[in-house]
């Protein structure tokens, strides 16, 4: 047998173009916990700039149109990384990618920190958004490659846990920076480049996990694709992604500022804790349930999706911070029992050749549902419509989409059912 050897996902062993580390190598189960690290570190920055944008507004005096369209071309970024190199990965190796995002990232925080108006601020949001779309998919199908073999479930979780955790992380620690320390915007991106730089670091010493193919240029054409084997699985994850991610889409766009404007609670603190109710219960929740089957993880997120957004906006409508507060908690719940469903599934039923690419349409539709509403929102909320009506409407529309995919999980239980049975 050669000694590039690769294993199917779907027994859960570990597939890798390096089984024994060389010299000078992380060993695969220090790799795993370094990329998990570095998950979080991406997704971490890429919610640290939430709480500052109040900052950046009362120091450079910008419109809520403009805060807007700096949240925008960050979304922009992304998705043009997830469309153009999302599957370059299963090509040219995991290292590669990973080292190119890491670089483009320390730029962006390097940017960041000297930048003095909006102009620079929007580029590094872009050079960020570029740079988060081309790790997250990478790191979610490395996560994958080096799964061990004892727990075949684990890339699965780590992948649901590992996003929203970075989020709480990023949000919660630039809050409370932006409240105690000093120079509030740039302490968080100092704090942040730091960690790049042992990013770089770990990604210099990990076994490559990827055998590569050929094919890497026509990789780059923007395309969304989903193997037809896998198609029913994949669809029947679309809503439950869709409402999970909106839902995170509204507490990072407008969360800090219906907590100032409508609750009357107007520390940078708490513009942090809004989100890291969300999220920090969310990743509690999909390591807690990791023992669950999929079908029953699924179910249970589309229904606490549902509910704990009625009691929020029932919160925002009684003007009542607490159960709006307890409304988010049991959203973050549904929000983290839909990562771990979601992308536990995903790690299933990829094979290797496939991960890159798989992944990368996962996050096409997740910040497609996040970014889109958050955008018409934040325009909204700035225009006659309102903060007050534009929440409600959002929440509705998170709502919606909770109930589909309630109802998309029973159609695929019921598929299930007769296919066995057959």
């Amino acid at each position: 047998m050669s000694a590039l050897t690769a294993a199917p996902s779907r027994t859960g062993r570990t597939d890798t173009t390096d089984p024994v580390p060389g010299r000078g190598r992380l060993s695969h189960p220090f790799a795993f916990a370094a990329i998990t690290a570095i998950f979080v570190v991406f997704t971490a920055a890429s919610s640290a700039p939430s709480p500052l944008y109040v900052v950046y507004q009362e120091e450079w005096g910008f419109s809520a149109t403009t805060l807007t369209a700096v949240f925008a071309v960050y979304v922009v970024g992304l998705l043009a990384a997830l469309l153009v190199v999302g599957a370059l990965s299963d090509h040219v190796g995991r290292r590669p990618v990973l080292a190119a995002a890491i670089a483009l990232e320390a730029v962006a925080l390097v940017l960041f920190i000297v930048a003095g108006g909006v102009p620079v601020l929007a580029l590094a949001r872009v050079l960020q958004g570029v740079a988060t779309g081309a790790a997250m998919t990478t790191l979610g199908a490395t996560l994958v490659d080096l799964n061990p073999s004892h727990a075949p479930g684990r890339a699965g979780v780590v992948n649901g846990i590992a996003p929203i955790s970075g989020l709480a992380v990023g949000a919660l620690g630039c809050g409370v920076l932006v409240q105690v320390g000093p120079a509030p915007t740039h302490l968080v991106y100092a704090v942040l480049l730091a960690g790049m730089v042992l990013a770089a670091a770990v990604v210099a010493r990990m076994p490559e996990t990827s055998a590569g193919r050929p094919g890497a240029r026509a990789s780059l054409v923007p395309r969304v694709g989903i193997p037809v084997h896998l198609r029913p699985e994949v669809f029947a994850l679309v809503p439950v992604l869709a409402a999970s991610w909106a839902l995170g889409g509204l507490y990072l766009s407008l969360g800090p500022s219906v907590a100032a404007s409508l609750f009357g609670l107007h520390s940078h603190l708490i513009g942090g804790l809004v989100v890291t109710l969300l999220c920090g219960t969310g990743a509690v929740t999909a390591f807690v349930l990791r023992a669950w089957p999929s079908g029953r993880v699924m179910a249970t997120a589309a229904a606490l999706l549902a509910g704990g957004m009625l009691m929020t906006l029932a919160g925002v409508e009684a003007e009542r911070a607490g159960l709006a507060a307890g409304g988010t908690v049991v959203a973050g719940v549904g929000f983290g029992a839909a990562a771990l469903g979601c992308f536990g599934t995903l790690a299933r039923l990829a094979a290797p050749h496939e991960r890159g690419e798989l992944f990368a349409v996962a996050y096409v539709i997740s910040y497609v549902a996040f970014s889109v509403p958050a955008v018409a929102a934040g325009l909204a909320s700035s225009s006659a419509i309102g903060l007050h009506d534009t929440t409600i409407a959002y929440g509705v529309g998170v709502v919606i989409l909770s109930l589909a995919a309630l109802i998309a999980q029973r159609a695929l239980s019921v598929r299930r059912r007769r296919s066995a049975e057959a």
